[in-house]
């Protein structure tokens, strides 16, 4: 039996590595040759297939001139030289923004890494350049369901793969228009040559955030907040995310990225009464006032409820510190009922997190607990570990803390505890990390910690 399921595992990884050598070979054929428009004069082409076209077109074109200074692309003619120029411009103009400066001819002698992700359209790649700079690479899915469905019914595979591309294509666009440290950076494009590479994240884990400490997942809300606050008034107006899902970002470094733009909006919602305004959820509904024919702050609200109820009702109020509970309430009531806007809300946040970096609301506890420990200066320790609930480190106790006083509360509150060290590692907020550890620890020289030991455990000062 075993060696059965050794030998299957091992047919599954040789297939994989199969599929993925014929993907990259594709891509770096495809990045050494422009990729043409179309084979054929669109005017030979279907018309249903041709309307298709230019309707994919048109939905770019809001997107285009934005300033004065750009090109009107929508004064030209919605063909397939339209789709080259406007392709072109877009990756040289992703090639000027800092730190995006490679083109298709950086994806030879890549390694490819695994298959992230494929859709209707889109595959998306996890790869190694040359030099070792990991991205992440989108490009057309050849053998995706929207490519099989156009070719089944217009036989026309290139002129199929131009409707395709679109997803893509619009998506570029809205990446260069929506720069912000919570949208996923570009790194480069190249002209005629469909592909677009990313920086590369690590997909959202719902359940794996929930086992984390509630610093790291107050940060992730507060990136969301920020990312909000943004497409709340971004230069294409109020942007609503209409497939708001976790899955939709990705951590970098930390940092909470928004990194599928294939379903947003930023068209206002028109109206002639109230009724016209009604945002429907699985749970509730939310009257929006309309306001000289449009629904008043639609998509921000939008936004909003998503938040609370996909991030926030998660990830907030479990672990919060006791005495910060009433800021994360009033949180959760404003952004639960949408009494709150966007503005309201970044700041409500912006509260809550300088009170948990100014131990503000720690001023309650006893201050006579730090006194029940002896300190040594310039020591460290080892052993002892012991494992506690929402531990930075799955092999001991590790947690934030404000300030030596706040470790040793929390040290008294653990059975197995008997001293904690501080060697200055803080974490994203500032706070200290603390290591907690059972009265089995060797004390050890070190010049870079601080060892607090609880003096009910020696009969002494204790020593090296």
């Amino acid at each position: 039996m075993g060696n059965s399921l050794r030998a299957a595992a091992l047919l599954a990884f040789v297939v994989l590595s199969i599929l993925v050598s014929l993907l990259i070979s594709s891509v770096q054929q495809f990045g050494a040759r422009v990729v043409s428009n179309v084979t054929r004069s669109e005017q030979q082409l279907p018309e249903a297939l041709i309307s298709q076209l230019i309707e994919r077109r048109k939905e770019i074109v809001p997107l285009l001139f934005l300033n004065e200074d750009e090109d009107h692309f929508s004064d030209q003619s919605l063909d397939s030289t339209w789709d080259y120029r406007v392709w072109d411009k877009i990756a040289r103009g992703s090639s000027r923004a800092p730190g995006a400066e490679l083109g298709c001819d950086s994806l030879v002698d890549m390694q490819a890494l695994e298959v992230l992700g494929s859709g209707y359209t889109k595959l998306v790649v996890k790869a190694n350049l040359a030099g070792g700079l990991a991205v992440a690479l989108k490009l057309v899915n050849e053998q995706g369901i929207d490519m099989g469905k156009c070719v089944e019914e217009f036989n026309e595979p290139e002129a199929c793969r131009q409707l395709v591309a679109y997803k893509l294509k619009k998506e570029m666009v809205l990446l260069k228009r929506l720069q912000h440290p919570n949208v996923i950076g570009v790194r480069g494009a190249e002209g005629g040559r469909l592909a677009v590479i990313l920086e590369q994240g690590t997909p959202l884990q719902m359940i794996q955030l929930l086992q984390s400490p509630w610093e790291d997942r107050f940060r992730v809300c507060l990136d969301l907040v920020h990312l909000l606050h943004f497409l709340s008034s971004s230069p294409l107006g109020s942007v609503a995310l209409l497939d708001f899902q976790p899955r939709q970002f990705v951590m970098v470094s930390g940092t909470l990225k928004l990194t599928d733009l294939d379903d947003v909006s930023a068209e206002p919602t028109q109206c002639q009464t109230n009724a016209d305004c009604t945002l429907f959820f699985p749970q509730r509904n939310f009257s929006i006032p309309c306001v000289r024919g449009l629904c008043e702050g639609l998509n921000q609200k939008r936004n909003m409820y998503n938040a609370y109820r996909y991030f926030f009702t998660y990830l907030l109020p479990h672990q919060a510190p006791p005495t910060l509970t009433h800021l994360v309430d009033h949180i959760m009531n404003s952004t639960g009922e949408l009494k709150s806007d966007i503005n309201e809300t970044l700041q409500a946040f912006e509260e809550l997190l300088a009170q948990y970096q100014s131990g503000a609301h720690l001023d309650n506890l006893p201050a006579f607990e730090l006194s029940d420990y002896w300190l040594l200066q310039h020591v460290g320790a080892s052993g002892g570990q012991y494992r506690c609930w929402l531990s930075y480190s799955a092999q001991g106790c590790v947690l934030s803390v404000h300030s030596p006083r706040e470790a040793a509360h929390i040290c008294n509150s653990h059975s197995q505890c008997s001293s904690f060290s501080l060697t200055g590692q803080r974490t994203w907020s500032g706070r200290l990390l603390a290591f907690f550890r059972s009265s089995s620890a060797q004390l050890i020289p070190n010049g870079t910690s601080d060892v607090y030991v609880k003096k009910n455990t020696v009969s002494d000062t204790p020593s090296l």
